[in-house]
């Protein structure tokens, strides 16, 4: 295939492949390679249709088809130029600090970890493999944390086998799951529960019977009211506890979810959420539970899309709902709801590009589906988590990289970074920023998400992040780059040095915009006062102080009379601090009655708890170089 463009094209268009064949049961693999041979994008899902993304670079390239179950199929294709969407962020501050855990036998496990937080205690629980952390005392000027091993020691909740280890935690009920996958179908997994953090544990059943044997997930929240089962029994808890408990699971062509209405104790049947004859198959991504009860499964490959798979009915139907335009990947996809219920999907698209869609409406429709790497010359990505707080704010995580091409060649030189882009307006507008500093990577080449044992799939298959209480973020994830790496950056595999490393690390929000709004800065004028000198020049000075939680960025504060207005420009305030502004009001100012008025954030570029209470009026008497104040 040749691809003829003019100079340019590639920056707003790519290629799109596209093959198909009647039966769904049958599989076909696509790659696309470049004119040296080299795969440059492969989509090998298992699913009907299969579809590649690459940028529209004119050059020559081979189209590879692999009949992997062909059953006697013939397959169809289409080539066709894609516009890209648009770029929805800037580059924004560093608002985030790293935090390493101790290194340990333990925490140098950690590939594929999970991340919650209790909102009852404040606690914040990592988990990889068998092992559950409490990190707390986060500190940012020196990275320091304390990781607490809190991993379960009761009989029945210690595997020496996993597949897929998962932790999950309702951050409402405090209620926190540590899972281990089993190979066995009929005792699906080995599942403990927790209500103190950790102190203490009791044994869980696990997954309902039917599950299936791979990618196993689990999450909670509220039930949809109103909702009957097939005998006409209303849906809902059967013990104290008041949240739903799902665990989903996939086998490929197939994936099942099973719903527990005794808080995790017990499973009913596993129910069917898709099958490749429905047209999704592939690994899926994380439960969530939106808080109206409604149910999402993220998932990478519907009908060549990316999507959620959704149930109305807690847990007893399911439908899928895709993302027009986005193209299947191998990275998970991950979902997060506001309190609202608006939908954030963060993916990567099959052109290695960072992507969010927003749905209002439970994914029937999305909108807003923006690049919140492009500003920054993201060209890969891997591990998408999203988190959300009120309806029009949310976070997506992921580890990106400014290299294109095949991020699983095994010569692959990309320096991954972790990212972590916020949005405050729901969706229309992103910001993007790093996690500490390029100085210091998450991985040095080459990333593997094709399953099996390979060199480069220390990071295993996805991170995680979480939203505590005061609406700040925490990501959990695997630092493939540490000691050595750190520093002397190379693609190598070396694990004594830091070279393709798993270290447990959390990366966490330092600053600026939280997610929940009661949260904000919050500007007052405490204080107004006027001085006279000898000259008889005038200066007006305003106390200004953050008495919100976050920081405040840059802001006005604006003096005036009524007649004439003065503006002095504020840096930023962080939470908790007051500073001095002064203007010079008058050279020669004349004896007379001045009422004067100062308001901070004079052009409403802070986002703040109440923005009622910024301004503050006094009348000043100047008489034979004296100022009285009433």
């Amino acid at each position: 295939m040749t691809v003829a463009t003019p100079a340019g094209f590639e920056a707003t268009n790519n290629v799109k492949v596209v093959i198909a064949w009647a039966n769904r049961a049958a599989d076909f693999d696509l790659y696309v390679r470049d004119s040296a041979g080299r795969t440059i994008v492969s989509s090998s899902s298992s699913e009907d249709p299969e579809a590649a993304l690459f940028p529209a670079t004119a050059g020559s390239y081979t189209l590879l088809v692999v009949p992997f179950i062909p059953l006697g199929e013939t397959f169809s294709g289409t080539i066709t130029f894609s516009p890209k969407d648009p770029a929805g962020a800037s580059a924004g501050p560093q608002w985030y600090r790293n935090y390493p855990a101790p290194l340990n036998s333990r925490t140098s496990r950690a590939g594929e970890p999970s991340i919650a937080s209790n909102w009852l205690s404040g606690a914040i629980l990592f988990q990889s493999s068998f092992f559950t952390y409490l990190v707390s005392n986060f500190d940012p000027s020196s990275h320091a944390s304390t990781w607490t091993d809190r991993t379960p020691t009761l009989p029945g909740c210690v595997s020496e086998l996993s597949l897929d280890p998962i932790g999950f935690g309702d951050s409402v009920t405090g209620r926190y799951f540590n899972t281990q996958l089993l190979a066995s179908p009929v005792v699906n997994s080995e599942t403990c529960f927790t209500d103190n953090d950790g102190i203490t544990w009791a044994q869980s059943q696990g997954g309902g019977p039917g599950q299936s044997i791979d990618h196993e997930t689990v999450g909670g929240g509220p039930y949809k009211p109103g909702i009957q089962d097939r005998l006409g029994n209303v849906v809902g808890p059967t013990t104290a506890y008041p949240h739903a408990v799902y665990y989903c699971s996939q086998d490929v062509e197939f994936a099942n979810c099973s719903r527990s209405d005794d808080g995790g104790v017990t499973f009913g049947p596993s129910i069917p959420i898709y099958t490749v004859l429905s047209g999704c198959s592939g690994l899926h991504g994380h439960v969530k539970v939106a808080p109206n009860g409604t149910v999402y499964v993220p998932n990478k490959g519907c009908g060549g899309e990316q999507g959620v798979i959704v149930s109305l009915d807690n847990g007893q139907t399911w439908t899928p709902r895709t993302v027009p335009g986005s193209v299947q990947n191998k990275s998970d996809p991950s979902v997060a709801i506001g309190k609202n219920g608006t939908v954030y999907f963060g993916y990567a698209n099959s052109d290695g590009r960072p992507h969010i869609a927003v749905s209002r409406n439970e994914g029937i429709t999305w909108t807003d589906d923006h690049d919140v790497g492009a500003a920054l010359g993201i060209n890969n990505v891997v591990f998408p988590a999203v988190v959300a707080g009120d309806d029009d704010r949310g976070a997506f995580a992921f580890l990106g990289t400014s290299t294109g091409g095949n991020y699983e060649a095994a010569d692959f030189a990309g320096v991954w970074q972790l990212y972590v882009a916020h949005t405050y307006d729901g969706g229309k507008t992103w910001t993007t920023t790093t996690v500490d500093t390029p100085s210091d990577p998450v991985q040095v080449g080459c990333i593997w998400l094709s399953g099996g044992s390979n060199d480069c799939r220390n990071l295993l298959d996805f991170m995680d992040a979480t939203l505590d209480a005061q609406g700040i973020v925490h990501v959990g994830y695997p630092d493939g780059c540490t000691r050595t790496c750190a520093t002397q950056p190379a693609v190598k595999t070396d694990t004594a040095n830091g070279y393709r490393t798993r270290l447990a690390s959390v990366g966490r929000q330092t600053g600026g915009i939280r997610l929940f709004h009661e949260f904000d800065a919050d500007l007052t004028v405490s204080g107004l006062t006027m001085g006279v000198s000898r000259s008889q020049s005038a200066t007006v000075v305003a106390t200004v102080t953050n008495r919100g939680a976050s920081d405040a960025g840059a802001f006005v504060v604006r003096f005036s009379d009524g007649s004439r207005t003065l503006d002095a420009n504020v840096s930023g305030l962080a939470a908790g601090q007051t500073v001095k502004v002064s203007v010079l009001w008058s050279t020669q100012i004349k004896n007379g009655t001045y009422r004067i008025t100062a308001t901070a954030d004079a052009t409403n570029a802070v986002s703040e708890t109440n923005e009622t209470n910024n301004s503050l009026a006094r009348t000043f008497t100047v008489s034979g170089g004296k100022v009285t104040a009433q």
